[in-house]
């Protein structure tokens, strides 16, 4: 069942248009100011970060996509190989399939092809509320060898789907229970809807170690469960809610307010890396990018590294031209601008 679910979302993420229709990220509205005499060379711009205990050669994580069919293993590879050549971090897909369907657990490894990476395992929060426990989280970290564990909200796409796990009842103490049990790093994210201000401080409290904004204005996981959806009803209710989210730009900036102390992972339709510099110049750690590297990964490690290559040249460019060296006077420029009015 969550294999042939799995294989669905794949098939619709890789022939349609899912992306959000009523939403945009957000980042359209803000624009650097270009500083036409830097007073720095490019050759000379360091993108390294640390994250969650981990050096990384540049502040990108290849957003956990898929796993659990044979060809989402193939792309897992093919995105873990690209991840170790660019030093990186990489998250892997929901591993319940892994858990429940144990013929299945290779699909999710990809340290032999990416011994350094930062490697993010992924589990949904809402299966704490449907006999999952600790075990299952270390089981899952254990599966692939992760230095992380990704545990995943998704209401929305849960109320959509036909039988969804619909119970979030009480399972913010869950996820703090798990924080304090687990020996890795507990990262919280959104599949693509964002995260409130509230919801930033709630998780800030109960010990995550990193909160994954994933806002909306990328990929809907809305419109790919209404193109999988044999209920009649869920495309119509899709479409009813093609607003419903919080804009990645917005997310970001709550979060930060939210939760000031603990590092942000920027993610929910970033496709470029002048989008990257934005969401760094508005309090990002990192940044999380999924869409541009799935077809590639269909093809090739280096077709991945190639669209890397491209990201990671735009967003050194962005700082070249805002006399930005590091990551760290990214994060601190007085160059970003909302074009409507100071909002920053």
């Amino acid at each position: 069942m969550h294999n042939q679910r799995k294989a669905d979302h794949l098939r619709v993420a890789l022939q349609e248009d899912v992306r959000f229709r009523g939403v945009t990220t957000g980042f359209e509205r803000y624009r650097f100011l270009h500083q036409a005499l830097p007073e720095i060379s490019l050759e000379q711009i360091d993108l390294s970060v640390s994250l969650l205990g981990k050096n990384l050669r540049a502040p990108l994580l290849i957003s956990s996509m898929t796993g659990g069919t044979p060809q989402a293993a193939m792309i897992n590879r093919n995105l873990a190989g690209a991840a170790q050549i660019h030093g990186l971090a990489m998250g892997v897909g929901s591993q319940r399939t892994g858990l429940e369907e144990p013929e299945t657990t290779d699909t999710y490894k990809v340290r032999d092809v990416a011994p350094d990476i930062l490697l993010l395992a992924n589990l949904g929060a809402v299966q704490l509320n449907y006999g999952y426990g600790v075990e299952h989280c270390r089981r899952a970290v254990e599966m692939i060898a992760a230095d992380a564990l990704i545990l995943h909200l998704n209401p929305f796409q849960e109320a959509l789907q036909t039988g969804g796990n619909t119970d979030f009842r009480g399972l913010l103490r869950k996820i703090e229970a798990v924080c304090h049990a687990l020996p890795v790093p507990v990262v919280v994210k959104e599949v693509g809807w964002g995260i409130s201000e509230q919801v930033a401080s709630q998780l800030a409290t109960a010990g995550v170690a990193a909160i994954d904004v994933a806002g909306a204005g990328g990929t809907s996981w809305g419109e790919v469960e209404a193109y999988c959806a044999s209920d009649p009803h869920v495309q119509r209710i899709a479409t009813d809610f093609a607003e419903w989210g919080i804009p990645t730009a917005e997310s970001l900036i709550r979060v930060r307010r939210g939760a000031p102390d603990i590092p942000l992972i920027a993610s929910g339709g970033i496709r470029t890396g002048l989008e990257m510099a934005k969401a760094l110049a508005l309090g990002a750690t990192a940044v999380g990018v999924a869409a541009p590297f799935l077809k590639p990964a269909t093809v090739s490690a280096e077709a991945v590294s190639e669209e890397i290559s491209i990201i990671l040249r735009e967003l050194r460019i962005a700082m070249f031209c805002i006399g930005a060296a590091t990551v760290k006077e990214l994060q601190n420029t007085p160059y970003l601008e909302h074009i409507d009015k100071n909002l920053i």
